[in-house]
């Protein structure tokens, strides 16, 4: 997608009310508060890299898209670094945290990033990815900017830990059931526990004991 295009979807009410809802479920299950510093992997056009600082938190993001990094410089100032989730470049334990908001659902080895991400973290990673035992996945699979996506299982997240050192500690919670946004949803979506495995955004928190 056009990076005007992304984070202008972001504006837009549907885009807003997703974005919202799964802020709130990667801070819950992070777990720290501010001022601790955050690597947010994938950061795109800085969307939740902002979300993060103005909470407090001492924020770095990295994308590979010199063109999403310039957005992201552009309508959300703050520390921005070009480079792969595969090779992170930054030394062991650099930051208390690291998330990564849908953002290995586009990468070929997200194993291999995942065990970059905890290489670099202290304390807590929050993965987000698209989930394919979702409503979701049923309505928007290879559309609009979900083309070319990965949707994955959480028995396929738990796979991709296996190779973690030290083994983490899990933990699994969802969001977004109905993804339409509409009047209904929202009201739906606020009863719901995010402990029911079907909702489109899964979220996977991995702990150093």
């Amino acid at each position: 997608m056009n990076p005007e295009d992304y984070d202008a979807w972001y504006r837009q009410p549907r885009g807003a009310w997703i974005a919202a809802r799964e802020y709130r479920l990667l801070y819950r299950l992070l777990g720290l508060t501010p001022p601790a510093s955050l690597l947010d992997v994938g950061c795109g056009t800085g969307q939740f890299s902002d979300r993060f600082r103005t909470a407090g938190f001492d924020v770095t993001g990295i994308d590979p898209d010199a063109a999403m990094l310039r957005v992201a410089r552009t309508r959300h100032p703050g520390r921005y670094v070009q480079g792969d989730a595969l090779q992170l470049p930054f030394a062991d334990a650099s930051f208390d945290a690291c998330i990564a908001v849908t953002s290995l659902c586009f990468v070929a080895d997200p194993a291999r990033a995942l065990a970059e991400m905890w290489r670099v973290t202290r304390r807590a990673l929050v993965v987000g990815v698209l989930n394919r035992h979702s409503l979701l996945f049923r309505r928007k699979a290879g559309q609009g900017g979900y083309r070319g996506a990965r949707w994955d299982s959480s028995a396929e997240l738990r796979a991709w830990c296996a190779g973690l050192h030290p083994r983490p500690r899990c933990r699994l919670a969802t969001a977004i059931f109905l993804p339409g946004g509409g009047p209904l949803a929202r009201w739906l979506e606020a009863g719901l526990p995010s402990a029911l495995p079907w909702g489109g955004f899964l979220a996977l928190g991995l702990y150093r004991h």
